[in-house]
């Protein structure tokens, strides 16, 4: 079997074998298949596509590539969350207390940042100590502990996909359905979870951008589960605008800690209880959706989801201090107010444009070794549907240079439209 053969079949159109489809698998893990033949692989499906069983094989290579978690020492049933990626999608720290306030275990492994929408891991680094890299030991000690933990991918789990998804991310073959799918649904398999959340955005700042996409990746993904044993659920939400106010690592860590002190934004806020709700009912926490919600705002209300932040925080290693004062988190040395050049309603603002010109200020990665700004990224300060007059401030950014601010800029004003009254 050669790799030529099958980039050449993938080219043409053709349906990969099950062994085909291992030996290439096999190949990212052990360094037989070089990343030049990978990428042009990752091309051909992108541009052809893969069938369900196609994805189904690859998820299953890739999950079988690397160690299975086993979570049974663990009480009760544990709940997964995976987000497909969007603009300021900052869900799963709050999410991930809310429902552990609750009652839920929540055993977590997230990802970096992935195209121009940031990573979980990448977020929580940006707390000072916070750390991502947990022995399997400690990462299960600490949900049965305090309910949750939040760990990155580590070495051993999906090499395969570790080393494709950095390929991805630098090879413009993010927005592939196949690929996305096989993906998530490896690493929530071998992740261990008895039950997952899949939260599957689209719009002009997901990797989806239609509705049609959007449901064909859900129903995939959620197939690929059902196979596995594992009950799952996916819930189609928007990202044709930002997610909250603000876009970047640490900015997004402050916006967490004002949800889950009842000061977040609404559409992040509703989002959060809503996805918290499935949670807590796939978890078994809630008789109903309904109660789910009502549990989950409750854990606002009465500060127990913020609480728990700060305990999954402290058990990682991060400096509680800068959750209990935002102002501690050192964000970038420039600030600089994009200002509206026109007055009327803002009609949208596009996730896509907001999530390229963050990168650009330094809040993401531009190829797989970029380094990450933490204290870079944008506050929004006006959102869809509200008003603003000329010359008033649009947005804000922070930077390690006035000339990131200026290229940042010219992207932004063009994501704003604006309906002239």
């Amino acid at each position: 079997m050669r790799m030529y053969d099958i980039i050449h079949k993938k080219r043409d159109g053709r349906v990969l074998s099950p062994q085909e489809i291992q030996f290439w698998i096999e190949g990212v893990v052990n360094g037989t298949v070089p990343d030049y033949q990978s990428s042009a692989l990752l091309m051909a499906i992108y541009y052809q596509g893969m069938t369900d069983d196609e994805a189904g094989e690859l998820t299953v290579a890739m999950a079988n590539s690397g160690e299975q978690v086993d979570l049974s020492a663990i009480d009760g049933i544990k709940v997964d969350k995976h987000s497909t990626g969007g603009v300021g999608d900052k869900t799963t720290m709050i999410i991930a207390p809310m429902a552990a306030a609750c009652g839920v275990s929540i055993a977590k492994m997230s990802g970096r940042g992935l195209g121009h929408t940031g990573g979980t891991i990448d977020k929580l680094e940006s707390i000072p100590g916070f750390k991502t890299d947990l022995s399997r030991e400690q990462f299960i000690e600490n949900v049965k502990r305090i309910g949750a933990a939040v760990v990155s991918q580590s070495g051993n789990l999906c090499p395969a996909d570790k080393k494709l998804y950095a390929l991805r991310d630098v090879t413009a073959t993010v927005e592939s359905i196949p690929l996305i799918a096989a993906s998530v649904m490896s690493k929530k398999i071998a992740s261990g979870a008895d039950r997952i959340l899949l939260d599957v955005k689209k719009g002009s700042g997901a990797f989806v951008k239609t509705a049609e996409q959007a449901e064909k990746l859900a129903s995939i993904m959620k197939s690929i589960g059902e196979k596995a044993g594992r009950k799952t659920e996916a819930m189609i939400t928007d990202m044709d605008n930002p997610l909250g106010y603000c876009i970047g690592n640490a900015l997004e860590i402050i916006e967490v800690c004002e949800t889950l002190q009842g000061k977040g934004p609404k559409d992040l806020t509703d989002l959060c209880v809503e996805l918290a709700a499935h949670m807590i009912y796939l978890g078994e926490r809630a008789s109903s959706l309904e109660e789910g919600r009502e549990k989950a705002k409750s854990s606002i209300t009465n500060g127990s989801a913020f609480a728990k932040l700060k305990e999954i925080v402290s058990a990682q290693g991060g400096d509680v201090s800068y959750i209990e004062d935002n102002s501690l988190f050192p964000l970038s040395a420039i600030h600089y107010e994009m200002k509206s050049i026109q007055s009327g309603e803002i009609q949208s603002i596009d996730a896509e444009a907001c999530g390229i010109a963050a990168m650009t200020l330094g809040a993401g990665r531009e190829t797989k070794t970029s380094e990450i700004d933490y204290g870079a990224g944008i506050i929004l300060c006006r959102k869809k549907g509200e008003h603003v007059e000329a010359g008033e401030v649009l947005a804000k950014f922070y930077s390690e240079s006035k000339e990131k601010c200026l290229a940042a800029e010219k992207i932004l004003q063009q994501a704003f439209k604006i309906k002239i009254n």
